[in-house]
């Protein structure tokens, strides 16, 4: 912000572009040059001389709307710029030339700044909105390049950074938003600097970070300079995950309170180090930094408003104006002298200023503001130098700002203040649709106010030269209010309900758009002088041609006339009015009547000159629309309209305020309202053009100066005319005090933005006051409404004295029964209404106390309980439980145990689903067989079935002996198989014995100690973190049921408490009645009755009714009024306190009653007392003597006896007590030493669950190794058994190839001279074609080779077989050779072929097994070798879990009697090198030695008696094997006698019927009789067909006989009809053309029926026949067309 004076404007008459704003300055390093980067369309960056301040060079096309930064770099020879929107254009400049060197896009987001490294410039920074960018200037093989490096923040949030600085060595040092430093190198982020605590270095973003004599220097927007260590800063690292180094700073300083610092630079002042800083908030510091004694406090130099400022207000008197701002204040300046005088702070911003007419304020000391909360304030300026100076008084000010009055007219923002002409009524506008008037005379007495139909921004009074005084009142929405001077009531302002002043004759012109029509007119003019143009010249031309051509001139230009008129125009522009209306931006009085408006949106560019409409009181303002009947077109404004309109005080000079912060002065006619001379102005751009918007601007009270305010929170003044016609010594005049202004009570200010309007306060005040009568009102009818009651109670009365059948009942009072029901039903309705609107507050207790309940009362299972002894101040108490942990409710498994492997799975479930699946195929065809058989039960057998199944029968009884032949001779054999297999090797050890001594070895464990590094952890004994909380969860369910059982005990033993002193109460009782029998000298003292306490029934404290909660309000209604300060600590304890005070004070009373009822009825010493009767006093007799002496000697007894009974009951219970105690405290022991326990169970749980991420990894791998050695062995084995399978098959093979030489032997017979013939026929190798085709060109190749490797074999089988000399012909068979023979040999040789190809083939598939099976084992030495390197990385990450383990703490109490390692009969001060055993497990170790040496003894016994066992099977072998020897050779004798040779008895037992020849019998059987069968069906089928044969003949006959029979009816007719014809003769000559029709259709039936019959007799012909083919018969064409004939 700031103030000055410039040169007068020259007038400019033509269109320019907007000058552009200042957005960037740099110095140069030398300080001789400096740069200003511009702002606008296609800026310039200028580079001035200093100190001559001349133009030195102009940068240009650096960027396309503005420059966002500008930088030299260290040595002046480079300068660095960036763009703004859009495009961020980082360019490096060699400035001296006017040349870019370098050029690319920054960033996508705005750039807030970029330096060179001070300490190499080959390297740039960047920062802007989220993200910082390094930038490096290299040479590459295309030459030299930017390369950037976008910061990454990792971790850290993403962060604007405002401010950076590079570091030396290359690190960058940068701010953030949340006030750290991060410290950056390679990209990245190093560490993140915090102070310690992890506060923040700064409360909010760093703005500048410099180094400055070896320290670093922030500066936040907290106003804090804090200063740092450098070394500290460059060295710093990380220390742990968080990347936060916690750093404290060297020095720091406060500026101020509300101070935002921005920017500070260092001034050149030798010796001192003092600074300039720069204030956001709008200030400009001096700060000491040296941190010394003598460090001067900062210093405010300069201060300005630091938002929009929104109103300007000059002295009519002097050179003084006043602004108001945003920033919440009102400032005064002297503007001559370009000085600030002072400034008043308020809680809201300013909107609206007015300086107070001379016809008010005559010194023109007073301002009127208006502000954002609707309150206008009356303000008084004074020169505070003329006031009576008072001692100690340390500086007068040159002015100050006294409150002189304060009202709130509006409840919104005030937009515009007036004052009338006459200066007697000042008008106020604002935001809330209202105009408010006061008069000014009587100290601004409110009149009244006005509605308007729209926001009010601006008023304006009628001028002097106006014969009437109106106000003008502008709207935003396109309304123009014409109000008259209002009337002044001199009525009181009691008997005024509202300040609305209804009755008021406005104008009103509603704006209606006509800039389209404008715009239309202006292009129709344009077009008709463009017409005439055009004809002109056409008249010339057409002149022209009739000179040069005559007729043929005038025809031409005819034709071309023509052609022009063909073309069509372009249409005019449409008529367009905007559906949102343009805002009305300001406007002013031309004449009584008429105003000019400027208006922005759609219809800006013009200013209208409108006239209100005659008034019309039934006029509606919203239906209404009005055009201007003027306009003035103004040059450059179709986007940049006027803001605000001001005139100098002869009305010459027209000051424009404009969008873009310019001005234009324009220069007006003497006496000119319709401004024609509006053409030529003066346009000066000052204000930024984006954001400068003018929002006011005036001139001073003697036209010498203009002063603007603009929204971008700059003040210029201008001098209007040369400064050689101003004196140089001007200087505004502060106005004196008034007389008494420095005792004069400062008004009380509306701070408050919610405060009463002043018509709202009116109206609040009505309302109470009406209030307070209709209250009046409700408390005389409430008085009546008593009286009446009372009255009608005395009624009632009345009526009750009545005798009873003259009484009325209670209902024939009621006047009407409805309205009990109305007000019932009211009532209820009332209800309801409460309960719906206490709901959601109802709700939210109720969740409240939900959550109490589920957070702290829920969980606990019993609260502590305390039991207090009767005689003694022992006490018990019981252990607060809470619900048990989730380690005892936890199942987890474990993730150590192996699990079965796939392979083991598939086994598992293959062998169960092979077995399934036989059952269910058993099943299955067990059912099909029964279906079947139960078809054939019910259907006959016939002979040839009787027959089939006999034979089938004995061929089966055959199968089925031999069969079980079979299955003997097997079932033996497979016994001798076990019996074989049975066998033990010689080096077979026994399972039991081989179990025993795994069983030992395990036992016999690892006498390692845990902490040995050799040390091997056993499979059971390895732990994770599951099983650790499966033990965890043991012992918290463990301690948690032994301190249930406790609290029960606890609970029995309060229960028990409660018995005894209900019993003792009885006993009381008693004894007090005992005692009022007797003399009170033999009276003994009752003891005390033991009373509750309240921590022994803690679950009462829940217990409460409405009483209580009153009393507990009286209580805290109290405390409020005694002590209000001290309610929060009081809290829920005291709310509890009382609860269980009455709540015990009601069960003490309860018990109390229980207690004496019970006394009275269950005692069992209960005394009938005598009653005694008031009679005349008389001398007892000795009896009666006698019997008083015997009462109060059994009184006497029972009294002494229920004191011991009482005291008996308090003993016994504090015995029970102390008991209970002691068991109690042995119990804490344990629970103490089960805490301890706990600890290192957690302690264990969480190492292990740090372990147990990677033991799962590695158990895992060993997991998936095992399954894949696992997998690979399974593959082994089947490769194993197909092999296994394949040499059996070959094996077979070659048996069948030698029974087939075997058996051509046999058949050739010995001496056949054709032998060797058929041999080398049978063997001879031949080429066959194969039985498959050849599939692919893989599978050729492959047979390719194979016949190749067979044709070499076969070839060397020739060669063997006979000479090569040797050949024959295998194709013809030899003379007197057999053939049959012959065709044998061809047979078996192909047989052979066969046999030898499936030989081949099966030893191809031997060898790729074998390949496989070495690939496999392979591959499983391999997976073994890495097995064995993963188990043991699982035993060495176990051994590292196990030594981890050892290093937590255990702690051991241990009493001095169970230490046995003492050092010369003393404890060492070392036990590190102890160990710690129970007594039973030194027990057992004892006893084990003892059990040990009985093993050793018991088995030497054993292997004793075994050796001689062994010795004693020996012998039995050997006899064994000579009786076996001797058995066979007996076999063989009797063999060799009965069949004469050794024979196969399995062949012999096993022989029986060959089946395929009982099956082929059986099948020729059947097949019998299914053709027999056939043959009897076709035989039916012939003797039906010949029967139906004969039935069609016997029916053709039939037709025959009809036809015959018809034939001689035809005859008769034929004759008759002749005789008639012959007897009519002429008669019917007529009629001869119908008989001859009739008579040919006569003759075609007699042929169709000729036809039919021969038909006939030809199929009878054919039926005769066997298989004979029958056709239909024959149809004639006319046969559809006949019909019967009448003759």
């Amino acid at each position: 912000a700031g103030a000055g004076c410039g040169p007068p404007p020259s007038p400019r008459s033509s269109s320019s572009a907007p000058a552009p704003a200042v957005v960037g300055l740099s110095v140069h390093p030398y300080k001789t040059y400096f740069t200003i980067a511009e702002k606008g369309s296609f800026p310039n960056i200028i580079i001035y001389e200093y100190p001559s301040l001349r133009p030195y060079r102009i940068l240009r096309d650096g960027t396309e709307k503005g420059y966002a930064y500008v930088d030299f770099n260290y040595s002046g020879t480079l300068l660095a710029s960036v763009g703004s929107n859009p495009d961020y254009t980082l360019t490096i400049w060699n400035w001296k030339e006017e040349q870019p060197m370098l050029r690319t896009k920054a960033f996508s987001q705005e750039v807030f700044k970029i330096t060179f490294n001070p300490d190499d410039e080959e390297q740039l920074t960047t920062a802007g909105s989220g993200h910082i960018k390094f930038w490096e200037m290299a040479l590459t093989f295309t030459g030299l390049k930017l390369q950037g490096s976008l910061g990454r923040f990792g971790k850290t949030a993403t962060s604007d950074i405002e401010g950076y600085m590079e570091l030396p060595d290359g690190k960058v040092l940068s701010g953030s938003e949340w006030g750290n430093m991060l410290l950056w190198e390679g990209g990245l982020i190093k560490v993140e600097l915090c102070r310690t605590v992890s506060k923040s270095c700064h409360h909010g973003p760093i703005n500048q970070i410099m180094l400055d004599e070896g320290e670093v220097i922030t500066v936040g927007s907290d106003g804090y300079v804090r200063i740092w260590d450098f070394e500290t800063i460059d060295t710093a690292d990380i220390i742990d995950e968080s990347g936060l180094l916690e750093i404290e700073p060297i020095n720091e300083l406060q500026v101020d309170k509300n101070v935002k610092l921005f920017s500070m630079i260092k001034m050149n002042e030798t010796g001192n180090n003092f600074w300039l800083a720069q204030d956001a908030n709008g200030a400009i510091w001096k700060l000491d930094l040296s941190f010394s004694n003598i460090t001067q406090d900062p210093e405010c130099l300069f201060s300005f408003h630091s938002g929009a400022i929104e109103a300007l207000a000059v002295s009519p008197v002097t050179y003084l104006m006043a602004t108001a701002a945003s920033d919440c204040s009102i400032r005064i300046y002297d503007f001559a002298s370009k000085t600030p005088l002072v400034q008043m702070k308020f809680k809201q911003g300013g909107t609206a200023l007015a300086w107070v007419p001379r016809l008010v304020s005559y010194t023109g000391a007073q301002i009127v503001a208006g502000f954002e909360d609707g309150v206008v304030r009356i303000l008084e300026l004074y020169d505070p130098k003329g006031l009576t100076v008072f001692a100690g008084r340390k500086k007068i000010l040159n002015a100050d700002i006294h409150l002189k009055q304060v009202f709130k007219p509006h409840n919104a923002c005030v937009t515009a203040i007036a004052y009338e002409r006459d200066a007697e009524i000042l008008a106020t506008g604002s935001k809330d649709h209202t105009v408010f008037f006061f008069e000014v005379e009587k100290n601004y007495k409110p009149i009244g106010y006005i509605n308007t139909p729209g926001p009010v921004c601006q008023l304006m009074w009628s001028p002097v030269s106006h014969p009437e005084s109106t106000l003008l009142i502008i709207c935003e929405n396109g309304y123009v209010l014409e109000a008259p001077l209002p009337t002044i009531r001199e009525e009181e302002d009691d008997h005024v309900v509202s300040y609305e002043i209804k009755d008021m004759c406005i104008n009103c012109f509603h704006f209606s758009s006509v800039k389209s029509k404008i715009l239309r007119s202006i292009e129709i003019e344009k077009r008709e002088k463009q017409k005439k143009l055009e004809e002109m010249a056409k008249e010339e031309r057409r002149k022209k041609l009739a000179a040069e051509m005559g007729k043929d001139g005038e025809k031409e230009f005819q034709e071309e006339e023509e052609e022009e008129e063909e073309e069509e125009e372009e249409p005019l522009p449409e008529i367009f009015i905007p559906l949102t209306p343009s805002p009305i931006l300001c406007g002013f009085y031309s004449r009584p009547g008429k105003f000019w408006i400027s208006l922005g949106g759609y219809d800006s560019g013009f200013l209208y000159h409108c006239e209100f409409p005659p008034y019309d009181e039934s006029s509606d303002f919203k239906e209404q629309k009005d055009e201007p009947f003027d306009f003035r077109f103004l040059v450059d404004t179709e986007d940049n309209p006027i803001q605000t309109i001001t005139f100098n005080i002869n009305q010459i000079m027209m000051f424009c305020g404009m969008k873009n912060g310019a001005i234009r002065v324009y220069i007006l006619s003497q006496n000119d309202p319709s401004l024609t001379s509006l053409v030529n102005y003066w346009h000066f751009s000052m204000h930024d053009n984006n954001y400068g918007c003018i929002k006011s601007l005036a001139t001073s009270f003697d036209d010498r100066f203009l002063v603007t305010v603009g929204a971008d929170s700059n003040i210029f003044v201008f001098s209007i005319f040369s400064e050689l016609m101003l004196r140089t010594d001007i200087k505004a005049k502060v106005p004196s005090p008034r007389i008494g202004i420095e005792t004069e009570a400062i008004p009380e200010d509306i701070d408050d933005p919610k405060a009463y309007s002043i018509e709202n306060a009116r109206r609040k005040r009505e309302h109470d006051k009406l209030m307070k009568e209709v209250e009046e009102i409700k408390t005389m009818k409430r008085e009546q409404l008593k009286a009446l009651r009372d009255e009608f109670c005395k009624l009632l009365e009345m009526n009750e004295k009545l005798p009873k059948h003259m009484q009325f009942k209670r209902t024939d009072f009621d006047v009407d029964s409805k309205i009990r029901a109305e007000i019932d039903k009211k009532t209820a309705f009332k209800i309801l209404q409460v309960e719906k609107e206490l709901a959601w507050e109802k709700e939210k207790c109720e969740l409240h106390l939900m959550k109490l309940q589920n957070r702290f009362r829920d969980p606990l299972e019993s609260d502590t309980i305390v039991v207090r002894a009767i005689q003694s101040d022992h006490k018990i108490t019981s252990y607060r439980l809470v619900r048990p942990s989730r380690y005892s409710r936890l199942q987890r498994t474990s993730q150590s145990e192996r699990r079965m492997s796939k392979f083991e799975r598939f086994e598992k479930e293959g062998a169960g689903r092979r077995e399934s699946q036989r059952d269910i195929g058993r099943s299955i065809s067990i059912q099909e067989d029964s279906v079947i058989e139960k078809g054939k039960k019910f259907r006959p057998k016939t002979l040839s079935e009787i027959m089939v199944e006999n034979q089938i029968e004995k061929t089966k009884q055959l199968i089925l002996k031999a069969e079980r032949a079979q299955l003997k001779i097997q079932q033996r054999k497979k016994e001798w198989e076990e019996l074989y297999k049975s066998k033990p090797d010689d080096d077979y050890e026994d399972p039991k014995d081989l179990q025993a001594i795994k069983e030992a070895q395990v036992c016999m464990g690892d006498f390692n100690l845990k902490t040995a590094p050799d040390y091997k952890i056993p499979e059971h004994m390895r732990i994770n973190a599951a099983k650790k909380e499966e033990e965890l969860g043991y012992l918290d369910s463990l301690v948690h049921g032994k301190k249930n059982h406790m609290n029960k005990c606890i609970l029995s033993l309060r229960d028990l408490k409660v018995a005894v002193i209900e019993e003792i109460q009885c006993l009381v009782q008693e004894l007090k009645n005992i005692q009022s029998t007797l003399h009170i000298s033999k009276h003994i003292p009752i003891p005390q009755i033991p009373h509750i306490h309240p921590e022994e029934v803690p679950e009462r404290r829940f217990q409460f009714d409405e009483e209580t909660l009153q009393n507990f309000k009286q209580q805290l209604m109290k405390s409020e009024k005694e002590n209000p300060s001290q309610m929060e600590h009081i809290g829920s304890g005291a709310s509890s306190i009382g609860f269980l005070r009455l709540a015990l004070k009601k069960d003490g009373d309860l018990m109390m009653l229980d207690s004496l009822s019970r006394s009275s009825k269950a005692s069992t010493f209960s005394l009938d007392l005598p009653k005694f009767v008031e009679f005349e006093k008389a001398e007892p007799t000795d009896v009666e003597l006698e019997i008083m002496k015997r009462d109060e000697i059994k009184h006497l007894y029972m009294q002494q006896y229920l004191a011991n009974r009482i005291s008996e009951l308090i003993v016994t219970f504090d015995a029970e007590l102390h008991l209970l105690r002691h068991e109690k405290l042995k119990l804490d022991t344990q629970m103490k030493l089960s805490d301890l326990h706990h600890v290192t169970l957690f302690q264990e749980i969480l190492l292990l669950k740090n372990f147990e991420k990677q033991e799962n990894i590695l158990q895992e791998r060993v997991n998936s190794l095992d399954k894949e050695e696992q997998d690979m062995q399974w593959k082994i084995n089947e490769a194993l058994k197909e092999m296994e399978e394949k040499k059996i098959e070959i094996s077979k093979l070659q048996e069948q190839e030698k029974a087939l030489y075997a058996g051509f032997q046999a058949a050739i017979g010995e001496n056949n001279k054709f032998a060797n013939f058929l041999v080398k026929v049978l063997k001879k190798k031949i080429k066959r074609v194969k039985k498959k085709e050849v599939e692919g060109d893989a599978d050729e190749d492959e047979e390719s080779e194979e016949s190749s490797e067979e044709e070499s074999s076969l070839e060397s089988d020739e060669d063997e077989s006979g000479s090569e000399d040797e050949v024959f012909d295998d194709s013809i068979c030899p003379t007197n050779c057999d053939t049959a023979l012959f065709e044998l040999a061809l047979q078996l040789r192909e047989k052979r072929l066969d046999i030898e190809e499936a030989l081949v083939e099966e030893k191809k598939i031997v060898d790729n097994l074998k390949k496989e099976y070495d690939t496999l084992s392979k591959k499983v030495k391999i997976v073994a070798t890495n097995l064995n390197v993963a188990e043991e990385a699982l035993e060495a990450y176990q051994r590292e879990k196990q030594q981890q383990l050892n290093e937590l703490l255990v702690v051991i109490p241990l009493k001095l009697h169970q230490i046995e390692y003492v050092v010369f009969g003393e404890i060492p001060s070392d036990l590190s090198g102890t160990l710690v055993f129970s007594n039973h497990s030194l027990g057992r170790l004892q006893e084990r030695i003892v059990q040990l040496h009985e093993e050793n003894s018991k088995q030497q016994k054993l292997n004793k008696e075994w050796r001689e066992r062994r010795k004693q099977l020996i012998r039995e072998k050997r006899e064994m094997a000579k009786t076996i020897q001797k058995m066979e050779e007996t076999v063989h004798q009797l063999m060799i006698s009965k069949f004469g040779r050794v024979i196969d008895l399995e062949a012999l037992q096993t022989l029986s019927v060959n089946t395929t020849l009982e099956e082929l019998k059986i099948r020729k059987l059947r097949k019998e009789l299914a053709n027999a069968k056939e043959m009897k069906m076709w035989e039916d089928k012939i003797a039906q067909v010949r029967w139906e044969l004969m039935m069609k003949t016997k029916e053709h006959t039939k037709k025959l006989h009809q036809m015959n029979d018809l034939c001689i009816e035809r005859k008769k007719l034929d004759s008759q009809l002749n005789t008639l014809q012959n007897q009519q003769g002429n008669a019917f000559q007529s009629l001869q053309k119908a008989d001859i029709v009739a008579k040919k259709r006569v003759t075609e039936l007699i042929q169709v029926q000729a036809e039919r019959i021969l038909a006939l007799k030809e199929e009878i012909a054919l039926l005769r026949k066997k298989g004979g083919l029958i056709l239909p018969p024959i149809k004639s064409p006319q046969e559809s067309e006949m019909k019967p004939m009448d003759f």
